[in-house]
């Protein structure tokens, strides 16, 4: 699909919801908030209606959040008055982050494996990678029918394999599916000193 064909859809999506300010922040991010630095650089990448931007801007992180759809980030401006946020539309295949340029950076729900070692390089050291997206085994029906967009089985873990992992879940199909946190992967890592 091409550039302006996914900016189409994502814009009729963002177009279609609720007010922005009710988007959540991701999983990964609330469980983990803990763990956020007190002061510094923060991405939230591919974001949507900012959720996790929002969340990264009012712990205190200078932030910005990137996404294709100029909807979306349209409806975070109006949401983010007086945060230390701010929200462009960017391509973040075309203009991914440069290196050595985030303390913090957010993904949710978004998977490019070849942004990947990008991502991982763009981390400050002893910067913090938040990540959070589907697995292929799931019970659930929820997210992207297309595998390309589906993680395998610890996959999270291989992507993003030279950084320190300091939380990691993925539960799959085993046990009483009815319980626990099925359907995703979550990924907090963190970059060496050097």
């Amino acid at each position: 699909m091409s550039n302006s064909a996914m900016r189409e859809k994502w814009d009729a999506r963002y177009r279609q919801g609720g007010p922005g300010a009710d988007t959540p922040a991701a999983r990964v991010l609330v469980e983990n908030r803990h763990l956020l630095p007190a002061h510094g650089q923060a991405l939230d990448l591919a974001c949507g209606l900012g959720g996790n931007a929002r969340l990264l801007a009012e712990a205190g992180l200078d932030t910005q959040a990137w996404d294709l759809s100029p909807t979306a980030i349209e409806r975070l401006r109006e949401q983010a008055h007086g945060l230390p946020l701010q929200a462009e539309v960017r391509d973040v295949l075309g203009a991914p982050p440069a290196a050595d340029s985030f303390d913090v950076i957010v993904v949710s729900r978004f998977l490019e494996r070849e942004l990947c070692p990008r991502l991982a390089a763009a981390l400050r050291p002893g910067g913090l990678l938040f990540y959070q997206t589907f697995v292929h085994q799931r019970p659930g029906d929820g997210g992207p029918r297309n595998p390309a967009f589906l993680l395998a089985e610890n996959e999270l873990l291989r992507l993003f394999a030279g950084l320190t992992v300091r939380v990691y879940r993925e539960e799959g199909c085993i046990g009483d599916i009815r319980q626990g946190w099925r359907d995703e992967a979550m990924l907090v890592a963190q970059r060496g000193m050097d």
